[in-house]
């Protein structure tokens, strides 16, 4: 009746996510993902499904709608060590494995996947300038990153150049201990509200060796942005386009050699595939629970939903889809930790099967949902629409294949 009706219009999303964040009770041992962690691993988990279920879940659907950027919530999460995840130590990060970064991307994400990504994305940019920047660079930047002080963005994807990103057209000309940037980049995640840019700029020839990275902060004169972007999903962080013009950066601010950045940018993309593949792991994990819950609670034809064999078998279907990608991200991280040949190829593969599956996932519980999944009132709409754009950005999931059949038809 009519009262059902009205009982069923909550917002499902924090109740899960408290769920997920209590532990083990209530999550069928089947989809539980602390399973086969250590006691570390299990222990900053909670930490993140806490988080993720108090300071995160209950604003998810504000920040989508008004689409807030929400800087305190992030440098609390920063204080917890998750703005550096995978940043050495001695310059403010955590130092913890890909695997680590990769649990505890799951586990925020399940509060609020469209910012989990946004740091997942930071996070990937202060690792670069980590790895890849003099200890002058290292001590300038990375402390302030790491505590979330301030934010980072990357800059590859120019308005011509998505997939084939060898081929990008910003251009560095040197001009003596200054380089002069000129060009644009487009879809850039923060542009506009972050601090620092680690951009790819041409400073050679074509093709990617004539690619360099250099790092530019916000307040550069020459440095300005596009419109901030109407996007589906992923509305709690903003997208715009940034443009140089005449752009001064000293040569102090390149990471790296001259000729480097692809192979900068492409380090950088294995881990962050890895991230954004993490991000939807813990959007189809809080879909299957938000059906899960579904499924008993809604009546149809004089019975729970929970009781039809069809719907039974799509949960079953999901939850064994969930862990099958679960299982291959985690199993790319390790091989990415370990500096395995195979690394970039299984990071490719994770990011292409969980990306897709995950979307399945929680379109499916999305369905299950039936006219309610269509509104707002109800999370699962949301994690749909946050996590439809993982299939694109981080290299396309048609780019995977690619490197995947690369990798398996190179004689």
């Amino acid at each position: 009746g009519k009262g059902g009706a009205v009982a069923m219009a909550w917002r499902a999303a924090p109740r899960v996510a408290a769920r997920l964040a209590l532990g083990r009770r209530g999550i069928a041992s089947c989809i539980d993902p602390s399973v086969g962690l250590t006691e570390d691993q299990k222990e900053f988990q909670k930490v993140a499904l806490d988080f993720a279920a108090k300071e995160m879940a209950p604003y998810m659907a504000e920040w989508d709608e008004k689409e807030i950027f929400p800087v305190e919530t992030m440098r609390k999460a920063a204080q917890l060590g998750f703005g550096g995840v995978y940043v050495k130590p001695d310059v403010g990060g955590s130092g913890l494995s890909r695997l680590d970064t990769s649990i505890i991307f799951e586990a925020l994400s399940t509060g609020c996947t469209s910012t989990t990504a946004y740091m997942s994305i930071h996070n990937m940019c202060v690792w670069m300038i980590d790895t890849f920047g003099s200890e002058e660079q290292r001590r300038r930047f990375c402390p302030s990153l790491c505590s979330m002080e301030k934010f980072a963005s990357y800059c590859l994807t120019e308005p011509g150049s998505g997939s084939d990103a060898a081929s990008l057209l910003t251009s560095a000309q040197r001009k003596g201990d200054t380089y002069v940037l000129n060009g644009s980049k487009a879809f850039i995640s923060g542009g506009g509200d972050t601090d620092v840019y680690v951009v790819m700029c041409r400073t050679g020839g074509p093709g990617p060796k004539g690619i360099s990275c250099l790092v530019l902060e916000k307040g550069t004169p020459g440095l300005s942005f596009g419109k901030k972007e109407k996007k589906v999903g992923w509305n709690s962080q903003p997208t715009r386009a940034v443009i140089f013009e005449d752009c001064v950066v000293p040569v102090g601010n390149r990471l790296g050699a001259e000729g480097q950045g692809f192979s900068i940018a492409m380090q950088g993309l294995n881990g962050g595939r890895i991230n954004i593949a993490s991000c939807s792991l813990g959007a189809a994990h809080a879909s299957v629970l938000l059906a899960q819950e579904h499924l008993t609670v809604r009546k149809q034809f004089g019975e729970p939903l929970a009781n039809n064999q069809y719907l039974q078998f799509r949960l079953a279907e999901m939850a064994t889809r969930l862990v099958a990608a679960r299982l291959m991200v985690r199993n790319a991280a390790r091989a990415l930790q370990e500096g395995r040949e195979d690394a970039a190829v299984l990071c490719s593969m994770a990011k292409l099967f969980a990306t897709d599956e995950c979307f399945l996932i929680c379109n499916q519980a999305l369905q299950m949902h039936g006219g309610y999944g269509y509104l707002k009132d109800y999370a699962v709409q949301q994690f749909v629409r946050d996590i439809r754009v993982h299939q694109i950005l981080e290299g396309t999931n048609e780019v995977m294949r690619m490197i995947v059949a690369r990798n398996l038809l190179q004689g």
